[in-house]
């Protein structure tokens, strides 16, 4: 084992003993033998399968044959969740095939950052998963199953159903992903006409066309985004069927993996294989090292921190800076490199990451996964015969294209692609896996705005040919529900073409694909929560640098004290109303404005409080 991975694993086990201590005894409590339906009340057992068919019914009143719950995040709106829609069916009827029943327990709300990105809309995205995990637990709290079925891809969807499903993780859990489309227009092409977009070089009709040709088809987008760093996760924390994290839909082999599922989850009851031996600080280690392996999404920074919470583990950025400098970097994926996860899967995919990680002692093999002890099985590759069964075969000794995927020999990079960045601005992280050598490092007065609109605006109008650094602040969770700023990055990537040295600072997000433009991201303390970020200035000369670990506010303390924080750029209940009431008097909708007047204050007080 890595010294630095067994040292970190360590004092994560140390700093998380009453936690997870705790949550375990959660666990063991609310587990029993048998089914978990058996004693239930007649009324409440009648409720639950009434809508059954017979055959599943004759199963079900023996109150002993396992019934599994299913939590789908189907809708026809994501891509990767649309392959989900007969999901079901195909679960239910492999259920039967193994004597057992399956139920939908509960669909859950599941956004698409692509779609809402840059709109009002997107500030409901992370507040969605907590979302996802309170709609994953009411439909867990029927107390009527002995194993989970978790339908989810994408961004938020994952995190919620995982921290969901913790809270019930005395049951058996397999995560069953859909897999991402074939591959489209290639993700930098994309990229490049978004850019000459921004320019006006190209009008909305090329645009869209390019769009169109990236997403194309049901599965998920083929970029190595957070939806794809989920299926990463999934995978090398043992929670998939091993290899299929990216088999694209309607295939036959995506089929038969999802069949898998059910008889592994069964097979786990068997066994008595909980979703709480399952995620474990080792495991969660190991996700850690498999996202800085890959320069997986920075919003993992947030979710892993709060999916491992909700099985009792305590990890910080400390955690993940210190494995940084030790993991090496054995994928490119765009946006860390051309390639897309298709052709990621195809030079070997998770099963030759995963071997070279083991191999090298990044990965514990002392856990438990969905297929019993230890990672063998993650390091096999799925295949169907022709007119026969699912297998396993092991992977190829040597990467299909190291372009795209390399061995422990000859990384990438001797570091991960994730950094800590700390200086009196406080702490931010920075994907440094996307961004060029020459990038990372950026001294450049500060441009400073309160929304991605207003940077926009100012590259619109030409202000912006320059060296600078913007500030983009008041986008943090307590201020607008952190949306990610994913609209700056033609406008950046546009400038840093041109020659300009250009980075972001912000207390908000990037999308998980961002990582072109040095982005110091999430920075905390937060603008809203008394965050030096408040106190910048047009002009203020700051410092980033990828390479050491700093983000510097090159401005004395002296200067900092004496200035005045700045507030965000909202209005008060009572003035935002004023005008709307000032015209509706103008159009005789209302007898007068001063009768308003009372209701308005009123209403000031009340929000207020």
């Amino acid at each position: 084992m890595n010294p630095t991975v067994f040292a970190v694993t360590q004092r994560i086990i140390d700093r998380s003993a009453d936690t997870r201590a705790a949550y375990l005894a959660t666990c063991e409590a609310a587990g029993k033998p048998g089914a978990q339906r058996g004693g239930m009340g007649c009324a409440n057992l009648a409720h639950a399968w009434a809508a059954m068919p017979e055959v599943d019914k004759i199963q079900l009143r023996t109150e002993k044959t396992p019934n599994i719950g299913i939590i789908s995040a189907y809708n026809d709106v994501l891509s990767a969740h649309q392959p989900y829609e007969h999901a079901p069916e195909v679960l239910r009827a492999a259920a039967r095939q193994h004597g057992a029943s399956a139920q939908v327990a509960s669909g859950v709300p599941a956004m698409c950052d692509g779609v809402t990105q840059g709109n009002d809309s997107m500030e409901l995205s992370l507040f969605s998963r907590d979302v996802i995990a309170m709609a994953t637990a009411v439909g867990l709290s029927h107390g009527v199953f002995d194993g989970v079925l978790c339908l989810g891809v994408c961004d938020k969807i994952v995190p919620g159903l995982l921290i969901g499903a913790l809270q019930f993780g005395h049951l058996p859990t397999v995560f069953v992903p859909a897999g991402p489309m074939p591959s489209g227009l290639p993700n930098d092409e994309k990229a490049k006409v978004r850019q000459l977009y921004a320019q006006g070089k190209v009008d909305r009709t090329a645009l869209l066309a390019a769009e169109e040709g990236a997403y194309h088809s049901a599965g998920t987008c083929t970029f190595y985004g957070t939806a794809n760093s989920n299926q990463m996760l999934m995978e090398i924390m043992g929670l998939h069927i091993p290899g299929s994290s990216f088999i694209n839909p309607g295939t036959g082999l995506r089929r038969a993996l999802t069949e898998a599922a059910v008889a592994q989850v069964l097979q786990m009851k068997t066994q008595g294989i909980r979703l709480a031996d399952v995620v474990t600080e080792r495991s969660i280690v190991n996700a850690l090292v498999g996202l800085l392996a890959t320069g997986g999404s920075t919003n993992h920074t947030i979710h892993l921190i709060a999916m491992a919470r909700a099985a009792g583990i305590l990890i910080n950025w400390d955690d993940f800076s210190d494995l940084s400098d030790v993991v090496p970097l054995l994928a490119r994926v765009y946006p860390n490199g051309s390639a897309d996860v298709n052709h990621f899967q195809a030079a070997g995919g998770m099963g030759f990451l995963m071997r070279e990680l083991r191999a090298a002692g990044y990965l514990h093999d002392d856990v438990h996964t969905i297929m019993g002890r230890g990672l063998d099985a993650y390091t096999q590759e799925p295949w169907l015969p022709e007119g026969g069964a699912l297998s396993w075969r092991p992977v190829p000794t040597a990467s299909g294209d190291t372009g795209v995927l390399r061995g422990v020999a000859e990384p990438f990079s001797a570091d991960g692609g994730l950094k800590l960045l700390r200086g009196n601005l406080g702490r931010s992280v920075i994907k440094v896996s996307a961004v060029k050598p020459e990038h990372r490092i950026v001294r450049a007065p500060a441009v400073v705005v309160e929304s991605q609109k207003a940077l926009n605006d100012l590259f619109a109008a030409g202000h912006l040919n320059k060296d600078f650094v913007a500030v983009v602040r008041f986008q943090g969770p307590q201020a607008n529900g952190m949306p990610e700023l994913h609209k700056l990055t033609p406008a950046l990537g546009v400038l840093q073409d041109q020659g300009f040295k250009v980075a972001l600072v912000t207390d908000g997000r990037m999308s998980g694909a961002s990582g072109k433009v040095p982005a110091a991201i999430h920075l905390s303390p937060e603008a809203l929560d008394g965050g030096m970020i408040a106190r910048i200035q047009d002009g203020d000369m700051i410092e980033l640098n990828a390479e050491t670990g700093v983000l510097q506010l090159e401005v004395d303390d002296a200067t900092l004290s004496q200035r005045v924080p700045s507030s965000p750029n909202l209005l008060s209940p009572k003035d935002a109303a004023a005008p709307l009431l000032t015209e509706a008097a103008d159009m005789g909708l209302l007898p007068t404005f001063e009768a308003c007047q009372a209701f308005t204050s009123s209403l000031a007080v009340a929000t207020d409080h």
